[in-house]
């Protein structure tokens, strides 16, 4: 584990393109609650938590502030033609929500079989939704393909400065609404969080600390990070839909396995057991990959005895079928 983040790093983004998204968002986004619950202290045991509440977002999560970000960044030409991502979902509502208020066409393509209250939320924001393949990574794929044949922008939910530098915001605003804070722990499926917290901080507190979090059901990141180098595609099988990721990506892996003080994995039962508990003490719908943070800090509780750590609630989309498997 390292002590703090370490500046011998090539970051994708920069500070100030990070001061730039905030600025082009704020206009549609307001800032986030950051709060502390004592009687999640307590569930725990042993480390302040501050709760950053991106499930308070207009889309219940935190890809709002990415999709945004890149939607206002495009020209008006690219506006016009209009844009494409692949999603599990939190992506693909931000897109749709930022198409929908700065009138862009929107396509996103989701697997076979995902969260259906996901995609009925895409539709009624009015995107155009098409199924594909049995995982992200396939999805991705056939987004590739219809952004070369149909003439869309591309909007990669991990591949994109803009994305990447909306993310950071997140970082941003608790630095605003912390007086103290010792570390960060995020759940990671492509990194964006993670690297935007790293970006940040790097340049302003680089003591602060960020450890990563994913579900042992889809490791790869995981699994890179120890190794080094990434490493081959692990089939992602997860209850967290939000981080069911299963390969690493070019713009955010070199910061990860530069940047980061410390990487867990968590069981899908740890990752159940933080939902419930974050229901419990903040009183907040919390979906799967939206606890996985807490998840990983406890596991690293040890570690962080007595220090104040900041977790994301980075999405509060839990379908009915999920609610009733967390709470059986």
């Amino acid at each position: 584990m390292r002590d703090c983040i370490t500046t011998a790093m090539t970051l994708p983004i920069s500070l100030d393109d990070v001061l730039a998204a905030r600025d082009r968002i704020a206009p549609w986004l307001t800032p986030t609650p950051l709060r502390n619950y004592p009687e999640l202290d307590a569930a725990i045991g042993g480390v302040r938590i501050l709760v950053k509440h991106e499930n308070h977002q207009p889309t219940n999560a935190f890809k709002i502030r990415n999709a945004m970000s890149a939607l206002t960044a495009l020209s008006q030409e690219q506006r016009n033609r209009g844009v494409i991502g692949a999603t599990r979902g939190n992506h693909g509502l931000g897109l749709a929500y930022a198409g929908q208020a700065l009138g862009i066409p929107v396509t996103v393509v989701v697997p076979f079989g995902n969260n259906a209250d996901k995609n009925s939320g895409m539709r009624a924001l009015g995107a155009r939704l098409i199924e594909h393949g049995d995982d992200y990574d396939a999805s991705v794929a056939e987004a590739d393909r219809l952004c070369r044949d149909d003439g869309l922008t591309l909007i990669h939910s991990t591949n994109n400065r803009d994305i990447l530098s909306g993310a950071a915001t997140i970082t941003l605003e608790v630095l605003d609404q912390a007086n103290d804070l010792d570390a960060m722990v995020l759940a990671l499926g492509g990194g964006s969080q993670a690297v935007g917290a790293i970006t940040v901080l790097s340049a302003s507190r680089p003591n602060v600390r960020v450890f990563a979090v994913q579900a042992e059901g889809a490791p790869t990141g995981f699994e890179s990070w120890k190794a080094g180098k990434p490493v081959p595609r692990i089939a992602p099988h997860t209850v967290a839909d939000g981080i069911a990721t299963g390969s690493t990506y070019e713009m955010t892996f070199p910061t990860l396995r530069d940047g980061l003080s410390g990487f867990v994995l968590v069981s899908d039962s740890d990752i159940i057991d933080a939902t419930r508990i974050l229901m419990r003490c903040t009183h907040n719908l919390v979906e799967p990959a939206g606890a996985a943070g807490l998840a990983g800090l406890v596991k690293l509780r040890e570690e962080l005895a007595g220090k104040t750590v900041c977790v994301v609630i980075s999405g509060g989309n839990i379908d009915e079928e999920t609610l009733r498997k967390v709470f059986q």
